[in-house]
């Protein structure tokens, strides 16, 4: 545990990618195996436990935490609150021990002493904690607290572990991101199969990983000429790769989750497929009738139900628009020019010709101000503005910035007034920046959207202290405030939804600009937002 603890130190001090960078490629040259598998598991977003293995939650920790120190819940809630951090909090505010145990490995904390009373006994599970609380050094009782709630925020991406992984193996950071895709468990083999230089037969199980647009903030003349650009449609939809190999077909998304039985139409299409070819598009729920895509919260009734029946696949079909072809025949096709990519994605469907498996369309454009007028139609089309890919761009990992860029349309607004308010996380635990908004319902106001970013630090830290002195009542760390502020919100879609009171969803909102000069009787009304749903 002290060097996963030493490790955790180093990347919490550090600020440059490249000390971090350096830290994560020590531990993983030096650290026992197994240890190292449980580090790469934490560190790339996995969780010790979760709802299926109950170890503490959150109200019992605290609880716990008030009988072992002797303090008064209420202040350890309020302790909490200032803090911002449950791991912290719980760290700080029990007494070091006496005679610290010896050093135990990361993998028999997880493994013999957590997970093993997961489930359990109340009692069972709190004497596993306690001991943790009564036997570590401050360093790795933070660790051990992370541990418990989940909130191992490091400043740590998966992308530099693996970055980490290929300087230390001087293996291909894309076959060791395409190794990490998928569920995978810690184990003391982990690390030597993630990083041989043979061929495995996991990495033809595996998609490739997905090659990320980045947001076009430039104005789009800086590109050069239109003509070395192909541009094709944004879709709103779910990201894929359709694996046809070895006689199966299965389905990832970006988020890499198989999508197996979900979707039986398109794995029914694609089974149709020469063998050994993987295909790069976007999943979308389909209007036959009128030849569009319906909105994005039809396809969330699909990806809920992992055995659609009959009466699902008949409300909301779906169709996959393909646009990159990353392997035909076995062979990797990513270091292919795209143009001559789409040449051959081309011919294969048009072989295929299967409605439910076709071609997103290329848009032409004379000029850069021709294009500027097709991406207006965006909203009438059911997408969100325009793809402008690099006619010669390889496939990369990641997001790498000049090659593929997404040039969406302007954000649609609302002007809405702050209802509630919760502190953020990391930096900004101590400061109340997770927001929630409103707009009229007749004399009433509803909430519509949540928002998290937007605003600058100046505009946070003045945005805090009004919430603090104009709390109108708690509900335990929410705040409901003085409806007052007033604030432009932008948002790329308005979606009907059951799930809401509002009876409305809106998509990636986010805050444009704080409306100090407009009082909060001026704010919209839910009718505009109902006028603009899909």
């Amino acid at each position: 545990m002290k060097a996963f603890a030493d490790l955790y130190q180093r990347l919490d001090r550090s600020t440059a990618t490249g000390d971090k960078r350096a830290a994560l490629v020590d531990y993983f040259r030096h650290a026992p195996a197994h240890d190292a598998a449980w580090a790469l598991y934490l560190l790339s977003g996995g969780k010790v436990g979760s709802a299926r293995r109950k170890i503490a939650a959150s109200g019992e920790l605290r609880a716990w935490l008030a009988d072992e120190s002797g303090l008064p819940a209420w202040l350890v809630e309020d302790s909490y609150e200032q803090v911002g951090d449950l791991a912290e909090t719980l760290t700080l505010l029990v007494d070091e021990p006496r005679q610290p145990a010896p050093d135990r490995p990361l993998v028999e904390w997880i493994e013999t002493h957590l997970l093993a009373v997961a489930n359990l006994d109340e009692a069972i599970r709190r004497a596993a904690v306690e001991t943790g609380w009564r036997t570590l050094p401050a360093a790795q009782r933070l660790v051990f607290n992370k541990l418990l709630t989940g909130a191992l925020r490091v400043g740590v991406s998966q992308r530099l572990v693996q970055q980490a992984l290929a300087e230390l193996s001087g293996l291909d950071i894309a076959r060791i991101a395409q190794r990490m895709l998928g569920d995978w468990v810690p184990s003391p083999t982990l690390l030597a199969t993630l990083l041989t230089h043979e061929e495995l037969p996991l990495d033809r199980q595996q998609p490739y990983p997905f090659f990320l647009a980045s947001p076009l903030e430039a104005a789009v003349e800086t590109l050069g000429p239109i003509s070395d650009w192909l541009l094709e449609w944004k879709w709103d939809g779910i990201r894929l790769q359709l694996l046809r190999r070895q006689g199966e077909v299965a389905l990832w998304s970006r988020g890499e989750e198989r999508l197996d039985g979900r979707f039986p139409e398109i794995e029914q299409a694609a089974a149709v497929l020469p063998d050994g070819c993987v295909i790069d598009g976007e999943l979308l729920a389909w209007d036959a009738g009128q030849d569009l895509p319906r909105a994005f919260t039809a396809l969330q009734t699909r990806i809920q139900r992992r055995k659609p029946g009959p009466a699902t696949l008949r409300s909301t079909p779906v169709r996959v628009l393909a646009y990159d072809l990353l392997e035909e025949g076995g062979e990797d096709l990513r270091n292919v020019p795209l143009q001559q990519r789409r040449q051959r994605l081309a011919a294969l469907l048009g072989a295929l010709d299967d409605p439910r498996l076709q071609l997103s369309p290329q848009v032409h454009a004379d000029d850069w101000q021709q294009a500027a007028t097709l991406r207006e139609e965006a909203s009438v089309r059911g997408v969100e503005g325009l793809m402008v890919k690099r006619a010669d761009s390889v496939y990369q990992a990641g997001r790498r910035r000049g090659d593929w860029w997404k040039w969406k349309v302007d954000p649609l607004t609302i002007d809405a007034v702050l209802l509630y308010a919760q502190a953020g996380h990391g930096r900004r635990s101590t400061l109340y920046t997770d927001y929630t908004f409103g707009v009229w319902n007749g004399d009433e106001l509803v909430p519509v959207a949540k928002a998290y970013s937007g605003l600058d630090d100046k505009e946070i830290l003045a945005l805090d202290r009004w919430i603090r002195a104009n709390t109108r009542e708690r509900f335990g760390p929410v705040r409901s405030v003085r409806a007052e502020q007033v604030f432009e919100l932008g948002f790329e879609a308005v979606n009907v939804s059951k799930r809401h009171k509002s009876g409305i969803a809106v998509r990636f909102p986010r805050i444009l600009r704080w409306r100090q000069d407009k009082p909060a009787a001026e704010a919209d009304h839910l009718q505009q937002l109902q006028a603009l749903a899909r």
